[in-house]
């Protein structure tokens, strides 16, 4: 059974272990290097502030996050927003990463947010360090591709290419819309 619940603070070493093997291990992840265990806190700190950020537990252990953070950093993005999840190496494809999704989403719905963007590292071909299982995973999800950018990212002496998805998950109508 797996228990969604807002990520806190104390959650960042468990977390931080997640995300620091898809930084080490894969280009699922552009960064070179793993964040501090301050820096990650921080980071979910400040997401929190604003976006939700939730963590699954299976049998009272986090085995994966999700969050949602700034799309563009623009007023009239504000119903916009980029989303992110992971799940343990060991945990993946038990529902996990699905179970995030769907209550990433219900949540955005709460706060406004009528668009999920999704912007994945992306292989010409599968490798070692990356497949193409995250465009996969969220096209079952329910987002479809809306653009790609070539080459934009090296790592492990290869260059990758990253591509955006996008969900819609509201209705976009001028009552939606904050007038100034």
């Amino acid at each position: 059974m797996t228990e969604i619940r807002p990520a806190v603070p104390s959650d960042s070493e468990r977390l931080l272990e997640i995300y620091g093997y898809y930084v080490k291990n894969t280009a699922i992840s552009f960064e070179y290097d793993v964040p501090s265990l301050d820096e990650f806190k921080s980071r979910i700190v400040s997401i929190t502030n604003r976006y939700p950020y939730l963590v699954a537990l299976c049998d009272g252990k986090i085995e994966g996050y999700a969050y949602a953070g700034v799309f563009k950093n623009r007023t009239a993005y504000d119903r916009s927003c980029e989303t992110t999840v992971y799940v343990d190496k060991n945990a993946q494809r038990q529902g996990i990463g699905k179970a995030l999704y769907a209550a990433l989403e219900r949540e955005l719905k709460k706060i406004g947010i009528l668009n999920m963007y999704a912007c994945i590292a992306y292989p010409d071909k599968d490798d070692e360090y990356l497949t193409k299982n995250s465009e996969r995973f969220h096209a079952r999800m329910g987002f479809t591709k809306v653009g790609e950018f070539h080459k934009c990212g090296y790592k492990f002496g290869r260059w990758y290419d990253m591509i955006w998805m996008e969900k819609l998950i509201g209705e976009h109508n001028n009552e939606t819309v904050r007038t100034e």
